[in-house]
C-alpha cells in the first residue's frame, strides 16, 4: 500500500476513533478530557496502536484506557461501519501523559517569559 494511502487511512481511523470516544456511555472514558495523540497503523492494517492522553494526567489517561479496552468490540465494529474498511485492525489501546508534559512544559516557558519581562521593565 502506498504510504500516501497508508496515512490517510491513518488519519480516517484517528478521526473516526474521536468521533466514536465522543458518544460512549462509559464514565471511565467521559470522566476527563481525553485525547488520541497518535495511531500507528501497521502495515497490512491487522493491528492499530492508540496512544491516549488526559488532562488530569497519566492515572486518568490509565483509567480512560480500561474503558476503552472494555469497549474495544464497539469501537471496532463502529470503526468498521463507519470507513468501510475490509479488515478493521485490532485495537490497542496505551496511555500516556504527553498532554500533561506539554502543559507543564507550556507553563515553564511562560514563566520565564513573565521573568524576562520583569527584568527588562527593570
Amino acid at each position: 500500500m502506498p504510504s500516501h494511502r497508508m496515512g490517510r487511512t491513518t488519519e480516517d481511523i484517528r478521526r473516526e476513533l474521536t468521533a466514536i470516544f465522543r458518544e460512549l456511555k462509559d464514565p471511565r472514558v467521559q470522566q476527563g478530557l481525553i485525547s488520541i495523540v497518535r495511531v500507528e497503523v501497521t502495515n497490512d492494517l491487522s493491528h492499530s496502536t492508540v496512544y491516549v492522553s488526559a488532562m488530569q494526567g497519566l492515572e486518568q489517561a490509565n483509567t480512560a484506557v480500561a474503558g476503552l479496552k472494555s469497549a474495544s468490540g464497539f469501537i471496532r465494529r463502529e470503526l468498521g461501519h463507519r470507513l468501510k474498511l475490509r479488515h478493521v485492525p485490532e485495537l490497542h489501546f496505551l496511555a500516556t501523559d504527553s498532554i500533561e508534559y506539554s502543559a507543564n512544559i507550556s507553563k515553564i516557558l511562560n514563566d520565564l517569559r513573565s521573568e524576562d519581562h520583569e527584568d527588562h521593565s527593570e
